[in-house]
């Protein structure tokens, strides 16, 4: 026992990242950058025209202001160190960075999936029952969400981060991915954990599969409702509820496919282009639809 205790805490893991030795590294790795650069920057500039604009202090802008603050503090949590890594030549993190890597983009990841949701019950609202919308969505709702969400998911990567790190880890200390996320954390893993498993399967359900669900029921009724509209703004609401759905599915469906499989279904080169969607790509179109 006293052998696993020191395997669980050793200092230093080693994080094998996106890229090899081919000469298409360079290219993957400026891509990574370029779009880093443009999804800070868009994301910043969401946030602060919000600010200003005394006209977008309503909740139809403030939750996206939030979504955008939470994507960039979640690429901000993970490209920075794949830059670090390419540049460098160092691929070893150590423990205490490793638990807060996992610690911040469970929260983050968490959060964001509850307040997608919020954000899409905003959308139906504003569309469905737009004069009751002032009523539904006043400034103690729209305040709960963003903060509700961002509790949840804090609380949430609390027991999920500190079950991972007080896994006892034997052999290699080689991660085959770009983060540090449980999956990839788990096959290191010298214990069964299926117990877990099981628990991180029903955590994916209240996290991913409910949101998701609700988030789908509420833009068909949107699209039913816009359908029956004869304005010219119709076709403008159709189009960005089109958007709108396709960044919900670029982001839910690699996610539930990654977080609520066993370990054993689990492949490294599938785990790392999955995760690639919900962390890097997903966080760029966001500001502009």
């Amino acid at each position: 026992m006293m052998g696993l205790e020191n395997h669980t805490y050793s200092s230093h893991f080693i994080l094998l990242g996106l890229f090899s030795s081919s000469q298409t590294s360079l290219l993957f790795f400026s891509f990574i950058l370029i779009i880093f650069i443009m999804t800070v920057a868009e994301n910043t500039a969401v946030i602060l025209l919000i600010h200003k604009d005394p006209r977008l202090h309503t909740p139809m802008y403030f939750l996206p202001s939030h979504l955008s603050f939470m994507d960039i503090l979640h690429i901000s949590n993970i490209v920075p160190k794949i830059i670090a890594n390419f540049l460098l030549g160092s691929r070893t993190i150590s423990f205490a960075g490793c638990g807060f890597q996992i610690f911040l983009s469970i929260t983050l990841l968490g959060g964001e999936c509850l307040l997608l949701a919020a954000m899409s019950y905003d959308h139906f609202v504003a569309i469905c029952h737009p004069l009751r919308y002032p009523i539904l969505m006043n400034d103690y709702v729209s305040t709960l969400m963003p903060t509700g969400s961002g509790l949840v998911g804090t609380l949430y990567s609390i027991v999920h981060t500190a079950y991972t790190l007080h896994l006892p880890f034997c052999g290699s200390r080689a991660i085959d991915h770009f983060f540090y996320e449980v999956p990839a954390m788990l096959k290191l893993s010298c214990v069964d954990t299926t117990h877990y498993e099981q628990g991180a399967y029903v955590s994916g359900i209240i996290f991913l599969f409910i949101p998701f669900s609700l988030i789908f029921a509420s833009y068909v009724q949107v699209l039913l409702t816009v359908l029956q509209m004869k304005s010219s703004d119709a076709q403008k609401k159709l189009f960005s509820t089109f958007f709108h759905m396709d960044v919900v599915v670029m982001y839910y469906g690699p996610f539930i496919f990654t977080y609520m499989r066993p370990k054993s279904y689990h492949t490294p080169g599938q785990d790392k282009f999955l995760a690639i969607f919900y962390t890097i790509l997903t966080p760029t179109p966001n500001p502009i639809i």
